[in-house]
């Protein structure tokens, strides 16, 4: 049985950000992590083409600035390093390979009983914390919905979080299902590699670029968010022209105001709807 002040169950970006935050206020911690390295989604689970989609200035973690000569919008490979470097600076030691199995919480001992399992060597650790803090990521899980006939379909089906580039998919025809920020890119990305590209958007979506997103998210600081938003609606339309031409419509709800009421984010284009206007991309 270990007693620790607060677990934290996940070595991703915002897990390590709270260790960093902990070491600072010389709070003691332990820190889990199911799979064998940090940051596992974005060296195992992210397209080779990915960069930040916001600002470098709004994705730095708490105590270390980006490199002085880091680009405004970081690439994989760079924020990968960032977090090796981060985790290095902090002395912050994961257990790696280690699950959480059952948290529970005792109303009367005010703590939490928690049973993980190091799958390295199969055994059952007990942890005693007076708080757990979750940090797994809001897009940590894959979900694959059921399609009627998927089971028979002979072409190759993969999740997003299998894709790496449009390099192995050159003269086939492929369709991408959704339309957020993964979705809309991977689609570019097939594009651009000689693929016979389709997607389906199926719900209403905000389409901007990264310096309206940079803009807006620098205003919310100093003006109400609904002139903001309607500020960034204004511009998107002038940037991008009526999308619904094309099979894109535009939510009710503003995109920022949207974002902070159900989670859902506006697509920040990067040059998809270009090849959508042009039919390189079949909407």
């Amino acid at each position: 049985m270990e007693n620790v002040a607060i677990i934290i169950v996940g070595a991703g970006p915002a897990g390590l950000a709270t260790v960093a935050c902990l070491t600072h206020l010389s709070i003691p911690y332990v820190i889990v992590e199911r799979e064998d390295c940090n940051a596992s989604l974005w060296r195992n689970r992210a397209y080779d083409r990915l960069k930040l989609h916001l600002a470098k200035e709004f994705c730095e973690l708490p105590h270390m600035l980006y490199p002085t000569d880091a680009p405004t919008y970081i690439p994989k490979a760079l924020f990968v390093k960032y977090l090796d470097d981060y985790t290095a600076c902090f002395h912050i030691q994961p257990k790696y390979l280690t699950c959480v199995e059952s948290p529970t919480y005792d109303n009367d001992k005010k703590c939490w009983s928690i049973v993980a399992r190091d799958m390295a060597e199969d055994t059952t650790i007990n942890f005693i914390a007076k708080f757990l803090v979750v940090v797994s990521g809001e897009n940590n899980a894959e979900n694959i919905p059921v399609i009627p006939g998927l089971d028979s379909f002979p072409g190759e089906a993969i999740h997003s979080s299998r894709y790496k580039s449009g390099k192995s998919f050159s003269g086939m025809s492929v369709l991408v299902i959704g339309s957020g920020n993964s979705r809309m890119e991977i689609a570019y990305d097939l594009a651009i590699h000689d693929v016979n590209t389709s997607i389906v958007i199926r719900s209403p979506i905000h389409v901007m670029t990264k310096e309206l997103i940079r803009l807006g998210m620098t205003l919310a600081h100093h003006l109400p968010l609904n002139l903001v938003d309607n500020l960034l609606v204004m511009e998107a339309k002038f940037t991008f022209g009526d999308l619904s031409r094309h099979g894109i419509t535009m939510p009710k709800m503003c995109p920022m105001i949207l974002k902070s009421k159900t989670g859902r984010s506006t697509v920040i284009d990067v040059g998809t709807v270009g090849l959508i206007k042009k039919g390189i991309i079949q909407v």
